[in-house]
């Protein structure tokens, strides 16, 4: 049985090597290529916010108010005004009588067409507004690789599939 086992763990041990076989060829006479076998590779979220503008409308009472026609009025009291004076007194009095009701029947025609009236209408506001949109998205790999019998991870930013090329570089300790 322990025999078996030990069978087993070298045969695996000869596998993995066979997958992580340098591939020779660098610039740097102490670097060399290999594969290395990649044992998982989890995928790292993150939000992404992104902050996205519109416009907002919405519909607001007003109230107006309409002016009267002021000239009209004033004209037209000083006319009925002036009338009505005529009608009183005799002479220089009638004249006189005349000139204070256009007079005073101006100022009062001119007030009451100055009345106008409110009215109420809708007016239609708009405003810039933003709003923040979040999604998430994978922006990385957690992958975790066995290369010549060691263990070892590093974040990557795409998935590697089931092998990994790995950069080798051998320097003398000091």
């Amino acid at each position: 049985m322990t025999r078996l086992w030990l069978s087993a763990l070298v045969f695996a041990l000869v596998a993995s090597s066979a997958f992580a076989q340098d591939v020779r060829g660098s610039n740097d006479d102490n670097a060399h290529y290999g594969w290395a076998d990649v044992l998982r590779a989890d995928p790292v979220q993150g939000v992404t916010r992104t902050e996205v503008p519109r416009q907002e409308c919405y519909d607001q009472p007003v109230v107006r108010h309409e002016r009267g026609n002021t000239t009209a009025g004033t004209v037209l009291g000083a006319v009925i005004g002036g009338v009505l004076g005529n009608t009183v007194g005799k002479g220089d009095g009638r004249r006189a009588a005349t000139v204070a009701g256009a007079l005073a029947g101006g100022a009062v025609g001119n007030r009451a067409s100055d009345r106008g009236g409110d009215y109420e209408e809708t007016q239609t506001q708009c405003r810039q507004v933003s709003s923040i949109s979040e999604q998430r998205r994978i922006i990385g790999y957690d992958v975790e690789y066995r290369y010549r019998g060691e263990v070892y991870m590093r974040r990557l930013n795409y998935d590697p599939g089931e092998r990994l090329r790995v950069r080798v570089q051998v320097d003398p300790a000091d």
